[in-house]
């Protein structure tokens, strides 16, 4: 069969990615700005403005443990559906914040349907996509998240120089309106779980895919390092002075990643994930590295060009392999596991970096992390000979 016969863009898939597009938008554009919002119309200081980023991601996290079995419980179209349109209510809540205790409270709050939210659509489009073609297709979704760093802060940040926050709440608030609408016009054709017959315990295989476990948590290796690129690429740049060119980086990291999807995710389904992840791993290596070492506009956005084609791989790649680890009607619990290590990569990177970058600087901060993809690379080689070492086992059994 041709590629034709097993086409991606399908009206279900297109909502779905659309529904993520919408919500990664609001939720990069609320991170950039919101700190600017804590100090300057509710009189906080710095910490507090990054604390409001760090309690919306505890929430989501904690939320994503439970993610799976919400799904099982109640469907996973409906979980889409309640937890955009709780995700909405959630953004137009901004406008009535005056305190920064409220607008604590309401982060973590919004964290809880943003977990929900983003575990559902990512288990939905795995299955929208045709098994055959499952790498390009995830590599595409994962796309709108990578287009959505850089579309959500250029709105926030626009916006808010010439019009009050007000404005921008409710700008974002509508773009979760058509998320909504996208969410309830979308399919699930996911597989049911069988059911069990009498009342069983709770297990940890109600909120954790195990299967997914090993993969996902060798994506948290490549998320930790990638938190420092995310979480401190403005400081960064403003010590080099590279201030204004800095506007581009994440522009330039979205346009590779859109570039290369063509070429990756084809490759990743017919010559196997290793031919991939391998190489964009190298290269995301050598993207922090050159980070490190830049002293000028140009060396910046080469850096930004090397970390998109190796990271922007890295996110499908390690999501496929999470749900091709699960049984198809695990699909909600595995895409959960993925992200619950891929976000407390983020959370744990972003905070030890921190710690690290005032002992040793940038420079030795992103060679680190750089060391600690090379390690990656290690830990994928071994997973991979001892995933065929259990599969040979399975079937000499």
């Amino acid at each position: 069969m041709s590629r034709h016969d097993h086409p991606i863009w399908t009206k279900d898939f297109i909502s779905i990615t659309i529904t993520n597009f919408m919500v990664f938008t609001v939720f990069y554009s609320l991170l950039t700005t919101l700190p600017l919002f804590v100090t300057g119309s509710l009189g906080g200081t710095s910490a507090q403005g990054g604390l409001v980023v760090t309690i919306m991601l505890v929430a989501t996290i904690i939320t994503r443990v439970f993610a799976g079995k919400i799904m099982e419980k109640i469907g996973r179209k409906r979980a889409l559906v309640w937890g955009a349109a709780a995700f909405v209510v959630c953004t137009f809540l901004y406008l009535f914040v005056d305190t920064y205790s409220g607008l604590l409270l309401l982060r973590f709050v919004h964290g809880i349907p943003f977990g929900v939210l983003s575990t559902a659509t990512g288990a939905i489009a795995a299955d929208v996509i045709p098994n055959e073609r499952r790498g390009e297709g995830l590599g595409y979704f994962t796309t709108s998240m990578n287009v959505a760093v850089v579309i959500g802060p250029f709105i926030g940040l626009t916006l808010i120089q010439f019009a009050p926050f007000t404005l921008l709440f409710t700008l974002l608030g509508v773009f979760m309106i058509i998320g909504v609408w996208c969410a309830a016009i979308a399919r699930d054709p996911g597989i049911p779980a069988s059911p069990q017959p009498g009342k069983k315990k709770l297990s940890i295989h109600d909120f954790i895919e195990l299967r997914a476990l090993p993969i996902a948590s060798i994506g948290l290796l490549a998320s930790f390092s990638y938190a420092g690129v995310i979480s401190y690429m403005s400081l960064f740049a403003e010590a080099m002075n590279l201030i204004q060119v800095s506007s581009f980086f994440f522009l330039v990291f979205a346009a590779v990643v859109i570039a290369s999807r063509p070429v990756a995710g084809p490759l990743f389904d017919t010559r196997g994930p290793g031919t991939v992840l391998y190489p964009c791993l190298l290269i995301f290596a050598i993207g922090l590295v050159t980070l490190s070492f830049t002293t000028t506009g140009w060396m910046l956005l080469l850096s930004a060009a090397l970390i998109g084609l190796g990271y922007g791989t890295l996110l499908p790649g390690f999501q496929t392999m999470s749900i091709q680890a699960a049984q198809p009607h695990r699909s909600g619990h595995a895409t959960a596991t993925f992200f619950i290590m891929f976000d407390s990569g983020i959370a744990l990177g972003s905070f030890v970096l921190g710690l690290l970058v005032n002992a040793v600087g940038y420079q030795y901060l992103y060679q680190i992390t750089a060391a600690i993809i090379l390690l990656t690379i290690g830990a994928l080689f071994l997973y991979f000979r001892l995933s065929s070492v259990y599969v040979y086992e399975e079937n000499k059994a």
